[in-house]
C-alpha cells in the first residue's frame, strides 16, 4: 500500500463514493473538468479496496450508503490512513451524524442537494489551492426560440449543459411560466439519450385515481374500465428521458412506488405481478417548496433527495429584465410573421410590468400585441390593459445591466437583490432564483475577494 496521495503531473485524485450512480457520475464529471483525477466507487466496500491500491488526496462520501455506510467508511479508512481528509454529502436529516463524523476525522460536510460551486470551493479549501476565476461557460446551440441574455438564466442554462451528459436526476425549480419545461427538453437534447423518446408527464392534471396507471400502465381487467392492456409512461420512456412537471402534486401514498422505479427501474404495472424495468432517465420539475414539503411531512424525504441530485432554479422573469425584449420579439414574430418592431415606450411597458405569470404570460401579451399591430410596430395599446395600467403604476425598472463578464453581472444582480431587500438574505435568494446555501457561498467568495456585498449600507 503507498503511503502518500498519488501525483500525476501534480494532478491531484479525488475518490468519490456514492452508490447513486446519476450523482456519482455528476461529481465525477465535474470535478474532472476542474482538473481533478477521479476515481470512483459505488459502496463503502468499493471505496476501501480503492484505498488499499493508492491514497487520493481527498475523499468525498455519501452518508447513506447499502453495506458500509459513509460514517462507517471513514472510520475504517482513518485506521489505515489517517491523514486522508474526508468531505461527506448528506441530507438535512443526516447534518447531526455528520457533525459527529467530524471527530472521526471527516474535514466538513456539505449537504444535499449539492450545489457545485459550493462543492468547488470547499474541495480547492481542503486541499489548499487557491482563488481560481471561474472558468468560461460556453452553452451548445440554443434553439431559436430560446432567449439567454440575463444572468440568472445564463446560470441556469450551464448547470443544465453541464448535467445533460451524465444520468444525473435533475430538479427543476420556480415560478409557474418560467420555462421549467423549455430547459427539461435542452437537457434532454443535449444529452446522449436525444435519439430517444422525451416523455412528459403533467402530475397535477390527471386524476390522483388514474396517476399510478399513468406511470406504469395496467393489466387487462385491473380495475373498472381496463378493458385493454395499457403501457406506462416509464415504459414509452425506457432509453429516453421522462419529465415529471409538477412533481410535488403526487400523493403520498404513490410515492413510495415511484421511489422505488427512481431508485433502480423497477416497476409493476397495476393488477400485475411481472416486475418490470425502465431505463429512462427521470427529470423532475416542481414550483413548490419541496424542503419544507418534506419538513411537514407532505413529501418523502428520501424521494426528494433522490430527484434531487442537482437542482436548478429558475429565476422569475421580472429579474431577467434582459431577456424581456428579446423574448417579446421572438413571440411577436411567431404569432404576426415577419421582423417585429417595439416602439420605445412598448419596450418601457414590458421592463416595467411585473409579469406574475412569468413567461407564459409574456407569451400571451405578445400573441395579442401581434394581432392587434397587425404587422407594423407594437404600441402599448396593442398590450394588454392591465399590463399597461399597472406597468404606470411601478417604479422605474433598470434597463439591461452594464456591458461585462457573467460574473460582473452576476455581482451586480446580487448587490441590487440585497440592497432591495434590505440585505435579507433569505428574501434576496428568493428574488435571485437561487437558494440561500447558494448566496451565502457567493457572498462569501465575494468577501474572499475583497469585496463585502453584504455588509453595504
Amino acid at each position: 500500500m503507498r503511503t502518500g496521495p498519488v501525483l500525476r503531473n501534480n494532478v491531484r485524485t479525488i475518490l468519490v463514493v456514492d452508490d447513486d450512480a446519476g450523482q456519482r457520475g455528476l461529481l465525477a464529471e465535474f470535478l474532472s473538468r476542474q482538473g481533478f483525477r477521479i476515481r470512483s466507487a459505488e459502496s463503502g466496500e468499493r471505496a476501501l479496496a480503492l484505498l488499499a491500491e493508492e491514497t487520493p488526496d481527498l475523499m468525498i462520501s455519501d452518508v447513506r450508503m447499502p453495506g458500509i455506510t459513509g460514517l462507517e467508511a471513514l472510520r475504517q479508512a482513518r485506521t489505515t490512513h489517517p491523514s486522508l481528509p474526508v468531505l461527506l454529502v448528506t441530507g438535512y436529516a443526516d447534518v447531526r451524524d455528520a457533525v459527529e463524523a467530524m471527530r472521526d476525522g471527516a474535514l466538513d460536510y456539505i449537504e444535499k442537494p449539492i450545489d457545485l460551486d459550493e462543492l468547488l470551493c470547499l474541495v480547492d479549501r481542503i486541499l489548499g489551492i487557491g482563488a481560481r476565476s471561474a472558468p468560461p461557460v460556453e452553452l451548445p446551440p440554443l434553439p431559436g426560440d430560446v432567449v439567454c441574455r440575463s444572468p440568472a438564466m445564463f446560470r441556469a442554462l450551464g448547470e443544465a449543459a453541464l448535467a445533460a451528459p451524465s444520468e444525473a436526476r435533475v430538479l427543476l425549480t420556480g415560478e409557474s411560466g418560467t420555462g421549467k419545461e423549455v430547459v427539461a427538453r435542452l437537457i434532454h437534447g443535449w444529452s446522449p439519450r436525444a435519439g430517444g423518446p422525451l416523455v412528459t408527464v403533467n402530475c397535477a392534471a390527471i386524476p390522483e385515481n388514474l396517476l399510478e396507471s399513468e406511470f406504469f400502465g395496467h393489466e387487462r381487467g385491473a380495475f373498472t374500465g381496463a378493458v385493454a392492456q395499457r403501457m406506462g409512461r416509464f415504459e414509452e420512456a425506457s432509453g429516453g428521458t421522462i419529465f415529471l412537471d409538477e412533481v410535488g402534486e403526487i400523493p403520498l401514498p404513490l410515492q413510495a412506488k415511484l421511489l422505488r422505479v427512481v431508485q433502480d427501474g423497477t416497476y409493476q404495472r397495476v393488477g400485475g405481478n411481472e416486475e418490470r424495468r425502465s431505463r429512462a432517465r427521470v427529470l423532475a420539475a416542481t414550483n413548490r417548496n419541496l424542503e419544507r414539503e418534506v419538513e411537514e411531512g407532505c413529501f418523502r424525504e428520501d424521494l426528494y433527495y433522490r430527484l434531487n441530485v442537482i437542482e436548478i432554479a429558475l429565476a422569475p422573469l421580472r429579474d431577467r429584465i434582459e431577456d424581456i425584449a428579446p423574448l417579446a420579439l421572438v413571440f411577436a414574430s411567431r404569432f404576426g410573421g415577419g421582423t417585429p418592431r417595439l416602439a420605445p415606450n412598448t419596450l418601457e411597458v414590458l421592463v416595467r410590468y411585473p409579469w406574475p405569470g412569468n413567461v407564459r404570460e409574456l407569451q400571451n401579451a405578445m400573441e395579442r400585441a401581434a394581432l392587434m399591430s397587425r404587422g407594423g410596430i407594437i404600441l402599448p395599446e396593442h398590450l394588454p390593459a392591465r399590463v399597461v395600467r399597472e406597468a404606470a403604476e411601478a417604479r422605474p425598472t433598470a434597463a439591461a445591466a452594464p456591458p461585462g463578464t457573467i460574473e460582473d453581472l452576476e455581482r451586480e444582480a446580487i448587490r441590487k437583490a440585497l440592497r432591495e431587500h434590505g440585505h435579507n438574505r433569505t428574501r434576496a435568494a428568493a428574488a435571485l432564483g437561487i437558494s440561500r446555501r447558494t448566496l451565502i457561498y457567493r457572498l462569501r467568495r465575494y468577501l474572499d475577494e475583497g469585496c463585502d456585498l453584504d455588509g453595504e449600507a
